[in-house]
């Protein structure tokens, strides 16, 4: 029923017994208007609150925006939320017909030798988000960036001057943004962004620690991978998240050079230098983990992130053998790097500890776009993924 038939119905009924027409008085000569006029006004400002009181709960509930700008390695992606906070919850309810996302190539990391262009690739992200937000609420929508593993790589100067660049960009898009919006944020906050969205998205959060969802993200400059765990923890390595009465102890850490790209790359060189120190005069090397007949050129890890192939001069040629076996025991090399420095009982990823896995666990971003180019089994989520860390994850495997 709207607000007019409820006042037509009102109108139609027996007048209502108001409490102060049951107190006694008897009006002197020329209190009569007087007392009319005040009898109006009251009404008028009890009629004038309810409306606001009206008008206000609707904006509670009137869809609201949010944009968050996940500044990867390989691409700077813009992501539209719409949602309403629910009125039980206090929780945000994504809309997710009326969520969207755009991505743009190169990550802002290719900027490092012109750090003042890198705020010109977010225009076209930006004039996308104001044509997904109305006009009358861009000045209500935050506007976030979080930078990963991709400035994460670079000198802290240029990364500093590559995020000022974006920062003048977000100052003048009309979105609401603040200079503390804009940052690289750690490997281990992505891990636990990425935990929380997921869980939160799945229906996990507020039961079983240990019934919840571990994460392990292929990105491609770095890995993370973010679990609860009831083993005590380096503080280094313990995050404590809370949600109503659930408590979570997270473990989570970074693994920066092992996301998909820049791991490929490491392997080339690791089987380059071992093929060089076999033959030192040979350039070309065989690459076990590339399709049989595949040809491309090789660089360093740090030069395959900042710079384009044709600015390094001394690369090595490899000859794609496909060998699953041969390529899986070259990973496994990699992994093993700096196993040697482990200060702890155990580590399995070079010097980096990990406690026993417990579990489900989804792999994302790489892993899945891997299994889907395979036709592997993978179950599609929804964008909610991304909502907290903006890391650009739309669908995950489970493994």
């Amino acid at each position: 029923m709207d607000v007019v038939t409820k006042l037509q119905h009102r109108s139609s009924s027996p007048p209502r017994d108001f409490i102060f027409s049951r107190i006694p008085f008897s009006p002197r000569k020329g209190e009569n208007s007087y007392t009319k006029l005040w009898i109006f006004f009251s009404a008028a400002v009890s009629i004038a609150v309810f409306l606001y009181l009206l008008l206000a709960s609707k904006r509670i509930n009137s869809p609201r925006f949010s944009i968050i700008i996940d500044a990867g390695s390989t691409g700077t992606r813009l992501h539209v939320f719409s949602f309403v906070i629910s009125p039980k919850t206090k929780l945000p309810v994504l809309d997710l017909a009326s969520t969207s996302s755009l991505k743009v190539r190169p990550g802002l990391s290719s900027y490092s030798g012109d750090p003042s262009s890198a705020g010109d690739s977010l225009v076209d992200l930006l004039r996308f988000g104001k044509g997904k937000v109305p006009r009358d609420q861009w000045g209500d929508t935050e506007v976030r960036l979080m930078a990963t593993a991709g400035l994460r790589m670079l000198d802290a100067g240029v990364t500093d001057s590559i995020l000022e660049s974006c920062r003048m960009a977000l100052r003048s898009s009309g979105f609401l943004f603040q200079d503390e919006w804009a940052t690289v944020i750690s490997g281990s906050e992505e891990g636990v962004f990425a935990w929380v969205a997921a869980n939160y998205a799945l229906g996990m959060l507020g039961g079983d620690p240990l019934k919840t969802n571990g994460i392990i993200e292929l990105g491609g400059a770095s890995a993370q991978i973010t679990f609860a765990t009831e083993e005590a923890l380096p503080s280094e390595l313990a995050h404590v998240v809370k949600f109503g009465e659930a408590t979570y102890k997270l473990y989570s850490n970074s693994f920066l050079h092992f996301g998909q790209n820049v791991a490929q790359e490491s392997v080339k060189e690791l089987l380059s230098s071992r093929s060089a120190e076999k033959s030192p005069t040979s350039r070309v090397f065989i690459d076990p983990c590339s399709p049989r007949g595949y040809s491309y050129s090789v660089m360093s890890p740090e030069a395959s992130t900042a710079l384009p192939i044709s600015t390094v001069e001394d690369h090595s040629i490899s000859h794609a053998s496909g060998n699953f076996s041969e390529c899986k025991s070259a990973a496994l090399l990699l992994l093993k790097q700096e196993n040697g420095k482990c200060l702890r009982q155990e580590c399995r990823f070079g010097s980096n500890y990990i406690p026993k896995l417990q579990g489900r666990f989804l792999a994302t971003e790489n892993f899945f776009f891997t299994s889907e180019f395979f036709g592997l089994g993978s179950v599609q989520c929804s964008p909610i993924l991304s909502l907290l860390v903006s890391i650009s994850v739309k669908k995950i495997g489970i493994i």
